[in-house]
C-alpha cells in the first residue's frame, strides 16, 4: 500500500481504451514522474488522480481513502497547470490565497501561509503585482505558490515548464528539485521531456500507448531498460540498437556484429546465462557514452573491448564530441571527450564497455535477462 495508490486503473472514451490497467503505488514523499510521448495517457492519468476525469475501471486511493467519484475539492490535492491558470485581475497575493479563502480559512492563517510560501519561493516582493506584470518564471512560481499554501497531501504538476525558454526551464527544474528536498512532499509530475524526468524524479513511470512500459528509479530505467521503447526514449542521444548474433567460443560468448564494410566484429560479453540464445539473432543495446577511445574508457570496468571502425561524422558539442559510425548497417553514435583526437572519414580504434551492454529480443522487443 502506498500513500497514493493507482490500482488497475483504466480509461475509455466510448470503445477506445486510452489507459490499460495502470498499477502504481506512490510512497509518501516520493517524486514520481510520468513521462512519455504525446498521446501516451500521462496527462489523462494525472487528471484522473485530480478528479478532473472519471475512472472507467480500477481504483485511486489517497492515504487509504478511495477517491473514485470524490469531487476534486474534497481530495486535498493541489495542481500546477502548464498554462499557470492565474486570474489576471487579481494580485499575486490574491491569486495565491484565493483557494484558501474559498475554503473558509481565516484571514490570519491565510496571511501566514502567504508570507511563508512567498518567502520560500522568493516572490514576497511581487505580492501586489498582477500576473501580466510578471515574467514566465515568476508566473510559474506564483502557480506553485498557490498550490503550496494549501498544504495538500499530493502535488500534481502537468508539464509546468514547457512554456518556458531553455535556460529558465533548467533554472526552474533546479528550484522544483530544491523545493521537494526541503518539503519532502508527495509529487506526481507529468512531462514529455526525459531530461526533466531523469533529473527530478525518485521514480519514473515510462508510458506509451496507455501502458506503463517500465516503473523504476532513474538509474534502473537508464541502465536496464525493460524494452526497446524505453531504451530509445530515455537518454539523449538515444541508446544504440545494433543487430547482432550470439556466438560461443570455448567459455566465451560474443555478440557478432558487422562493421562499416560488412566485416564481422566480435564483442566479448561479460559472463551470463546465454545458453538459450547462442546462434540467435538479437539486438545489442549500447549507450553512446559506453563507446569511446581507449584513454576515455572506464578504468573500473573489466570488460573493455576493442572496436575498430570507420568514422562517418564528428559533432563537437562543447564538453562532448559525438561521433557517428556504421555498425550492423545502422548509424551508431559514440559520446567522447571534447579533446578526443578523432576525425571524420578516417579509421579509429574505438573501445566498448560491454558491462553496459543489454540484449533485446527482436520479435518482442523486450530485454533479455541474462
Amino acid at each position: 500500500m502506498g500513500f497514493l495508490d493507482i490500482r488497475n486503473v483504466t480509461k475509455s472514451y466510448g470503445a477506445v481504451q486510452v489507459l490499460h490497467q495502470v498499477d502504481i503505488a506512490v510512497e509518501e514523499g516520493e517524486f514520481l514522474v510520468l513521462v512519455g510521448p504525446s498521446g501516451c495517457g500521462k496527462s489523462t492519468l494525472l487528471n484522473m488522480i485530480a478528479g478532473l476525469e472519471g475512472i472507467s475501471g480500477g481504483e485511486i486511493a489517497i492515504k487509504d481513502r478511495v477517491v473514485n467519484g470524490v469531487h476534486p475539492s474534497k481530495r486535498n490535492i493541489a495542481m500546477v497547470f502548464q498554462s499557470y491558470a492565474l486570474y489576471p485581475n487579481m494580485t499575486v497575493g490574491q491569486n495565491m490565497t484565493f483557494g484558501l479563502e474559498m475554503h473558509g480559512v481565516p484571514k490570519p492563517e491565510r496571511d501566514k501561509a502567504l508570507a511563508d510560501v512567498s518567502k520560500l519561493l522568493q516572490i514576497d516582493h511581487l505580492l501586489d503585482r498582477k500576473p501580466g506584470q510578471l515574467s514566465g518564471g515568476q508566473r510559474q512560481r506564483v502557480a506553485m505558490g498557490r498550490a503550496l499554501v494549501r498544504d495538500p497531501d499530493v502535488f500534481l504538476f502537468d508539464e509546468p515548464l514547457s512554456n518556458l525558454d531553455a535556460k529558465l526551464r533548467v533554472d526552474m527544474r533546479t528550484e522544483i528539485k530544491k523545493l521537494h528536498q526541503r518539503l519532502k512532499r508527495t509529487i506526481v509530475y507529468v512531462t514529455h521531456d526525459q531530461i526533466e524526468a531523469m533529473t527530478l524524479s525518485t521514480r519514473i513511470a515510462v508510458m506509451n500507448k496507455g501502458l506503463v512500459q517500465q516503473l523504476g528509479t532513474p538509474k534502473e530505467i537508464y541502465d536496464t531498460p525493460a524494452n526497446i521503447f524505453v531504451a530509445t526514449f530515455m537518454g539523449s542521444p538515444a541508446m544504440n540498437i545494433i543487430p547482432a548474433t550470439l556466438r560461443r567460443e570455448g567459455e566465451s560468448v560474443f555478440a557478432e556484429i558487422q562493421d562499416h564494410a560488412g566485416q564481422n566484429l566480435r564483442l566479448a560479453l561479460p559472463p551470463g546465462n546465454f545458453q538459450a540464445h547462442i546462434g540467435r539473432e538479437l539486438l545489442l543495446g549500447i549507450r553512446p557514452e559506453a563507446i569511446t577511445d581507449p584513454e576515455g574508457a572506464d578504468r573500473n570496468s573489466a570488460h573493455i573491448v576493442p572496436l575498430p571502425n570507420f568514422v562517418t561524422v564528428t559533432e563537437p558539442a562543447g564538453a562532448d564530441t559525438f561521433v557517428t559510425m556504421t555498425l550492423g548497417g545502422k548509424d551508431v553514435i559514440a559520446r567522447m571527450r571534447a579533446d578526443a583526437s578523432v576525425h571524420p572519414q578516417q579509421s579509429f580504434d574505438f573501445v566498448v564497455n560491454m558491462e553496459k551492454a543489454v540484449l533485446f529480443d527482436p520479435k518482442t522487443e523486450e530485454r533479455i535477462l541474462t
